[in-house]
């Protein structure tokens, strides 16, 4: 759309993102995420004792750095831990070739692995293929089979940067404990993803949050007669608002909380609200906001607005949610 005044001084574009009507039913539950790398992830590195009793550094002027994703050794495809480790060991110490994602950008580089007193070969790093973790479920569209989940993106714990995922399994999870937080001392919510049932597959992995395809509704344990609208932006208003979160086994509550801000032009990032929790059941529960709790869906004037994403670290009442639009539209580009 094109801004002008008075009819005849241009002054600008205005690009306008309309979203049609769009119902989904606001989840709040608890689960399991298992992720898995594209490649093996580089999170450290560390010096190599050779058979000779003298240390190297094999990585070294390679180019390789934390954060790094190895995805060929000789033109054969990794996938796993285990697949590097045996591709490293059956070179037999010679010379490898190795391709790598850096910044997007696909790099090649040669590395001489090292010999060890275990008849082991090493290349000195650290590598990951895998995460898991426990999280709030948003919203299920009935209409695609498709949920949301987070409202944030899920990082390496070593290297603090977004997971680029291959996969990954959505699971039933069971609550193990509850954390309180504290000034200072964030709480959070303490589960196991072993021997537990599946929901879904996970297919992106976006700083707005993860996304897939429920596969077994009937583990996700939630009400299909709850369908209501994503609010717009124009219609979030500051003041009263409720939290969906699950703090105990195969129970969900509804939470008082305040919307005390709304920064309706942030497309950028996940921190589109202020929120501050103000009912004293989950105050006591939790001391505020909690790890875990990322995902929360909050209901307001009975239409879904946006989840939370943050907690503020030195106050634990208060912190960030995202809007529902943005993690609708993030669920739009999932294929």
């Amino acid at each position: 759309m094109k801004l002008n005044l008075f009819e005849n001084i241009f002054l600008k574009d205005i690009n306008i993102d309309v979203l049609p009507k769009t119902t989904v039913i606001p989840v709040g539950n608890i689960a399991g995420i298992k992720l898995y790398t594209s490649g093996v992830l580089v999170v450290g590195m560390s010096e190599i004792e050779g058979i000779d009793n003298k240390k190297y550094k094999p990585y070294e002027n390679t180019g390789i750095e934390e954060g790094d994703t190895i995805i060929s050794i000789n033109n054969k495809k990794i996938e796993t831990t285990e697949e590097l480790v045996q591709e490293v060991n059956s070179c037999n110490g010679n010379k490898i070739e190795i391709q790598y994602m850096h910044e997007n950008k696909s790099l090649e580089c040669s590395i001489t692995p090292i010999k060890t007193d275990k008849q082991e070969y090493k290349l000195g790093l650290w590598v990951r293929d895998s995460a898991a973790g426990v999280g709030t479920v948003t919203f299920y569209e009935p209409s695609t089979g498709y949920f949301g989940a987070l409202g944030h993106g899920i990082t390496d714990i070593d290297t603090e940067q977004l997971i680029d995922i291959s996969t990954g399994e959505f699971v039933t999870t069971k609550i193990l404990n509850v954390i309180k937080g504290e000034s200072g001392k964030p709480g959070k919510i303490q589960g196991t993803v072993d021997n537990q049932k599946n929901i879904g597959i996970i297919i992106k992995n976006t700083k707005f949050g993860i996304y897939g395809k429920v596969e077994n509704l009937n583990n996700i344990n939630i009400d299909t007669s709850k369908e209501i609208e994503l609010a717009l932006r124009n219609e979030i208003q500051i003041g009263k608002a409720n939290i969906m979160c699950s703090l105990e086994n195969g129970k969900t509550e509804e939470y008082e909380i305040e919307i005390e801000k709304i920064y309706k032009e942030n497309n950028y990032d996940n921190k589109s609200m202020l929120i501050k929790v103000t009912d004293e059941r989950l105050l006591e529960k939790t001391g505020g906001i909690i790890q875990g709790m990322s995902g929360s869906p909050i209901i307001q004037n009975g239409k879904f607005v946006g989840a939370v994403t943050h907690v503020l670290v030195n106050n634990p009442q208060e912190g960030y949610a995202v809007f529902g639009d943005i993690m609708l539209k993030q669920m739009r580009t999932v294929e």
